[in-house]
């Protein structure tokens, strides 16, 4: 997955002040730092896509899209992370004393790489789950035309969905919006 920067343990605090001054994006997990890796030509077109897509889908309406820097907080698992695409509902909620990281995302979505795929699918999820507001998360692969869709049905019950090949395309739950796989993958060069 990735490595952390050292084995000392920071609070939360010392994570943002080293984080608002520094160039790299890190995570925080309970105490450590893990810097980020880079992102493929394929990840960003895949962000950029999505992001786009519901920037211009949920046009005029209560609704916020951010992409890749904007940094989310988890405060029963006491993480910070950056996810891919976030929407937000409303107005933004900020984590308490901080107007650079929000605390209610509706949609989150990762597009998955080799080193973080098992994280996101396992841990990162778990720790998403405990968002009180949070009920909807697309997993996306950067190689090949796939989509794992997780829909919050009731409290403590997601449903799932996958969808395969570049013909396919999905219907999001939480908002009235859908999307063609041809419109996601736009200029994805597939190995």
């Amino acid at each position: 997955m990735t490595v952390a920067i050292e084995q000392k343990k920071y609070t939360p605090q010392e994570y943002l002040d080293l984080e608002t001054d520094g160039e790299e994006r890190h995570d925080y997990m309970d105490g450590d730092i893990v810097l980020m890796p880079g992102g493929t030509p394929n990840h960003n077109r895949i962000a950029l896509n999505l992001a786009g897509f519901l920037n211009f889908t949920l046009k005029r309406q209560p609704y916020d899209v951010f992409i890749a820097d904007q940094r989310l907080w988890i405060p029963q698992k006491r993480i910070y992370t950056y996810p891919d695409v976030i929407v937000v509902r409303d107005d933004i909620q900020f984590q308490e004393g901080r107007n650079d990281t929000i605390v209610n995302p509706l949609i989150i979505v990762e597009v998955l790489s080799p080193s973080t795929r098992s994280y996101d699918k396992g841990d990162k999820f778990a720790a998403y789950r405990t968002i009180p507001g949070f009920c909807e998360y697309l997993l996306i692969e950067q190689d090949i035309p796939h989509v794992e869709h997780y829909l919050k049905t009731d409290k403590n019950q997601w449903l799932f969905s996958e969808y395969d090949g570049i013909e396919a395309s999905f219907e999001f739950g939480s908002i009235e919006s859908s999307i063609d796989f041809s419109e996601l993958y736009d200029k994805v060069r597939f190995e």
